[in-house]
């Protein structure tokens, strides 16, 4: 029997334009901004929960084009 292997849940809120990419179960104590508009949620421990990305649609707009021409041309 196949392992179900864990993937992060990626959810995108259109009314807010942010997307969240959660890579574990736990519960938010900080968070860092590692860029303008995307953060990283911590555990306690300094784990990473996820990453949340404000402004989605314009933040990515660059690297959506980008990977669409890389798709295009595979």
């Amino acid at each position: 029997m196949k392992e179900k292997k864990n993937r992060p849940l990626v959810r995108y809120d259109l009314s807010s334009d942010v997307l969240y990419i959660a890579t574990r179960k736990g519960v938010e104590e900080e968070f860092t901004e590692v860029a303008p508009g995307v953060n990283v949620e911590l555990d306690d421990k300094g784990n990473v929960l996820g990453v949340e990305i404000l402004n989605a649609s314009h933040t990515l707009k660059g690297f959506l084009k980008s990977l669409g021409k890389k798709r295009a041309a595979a």
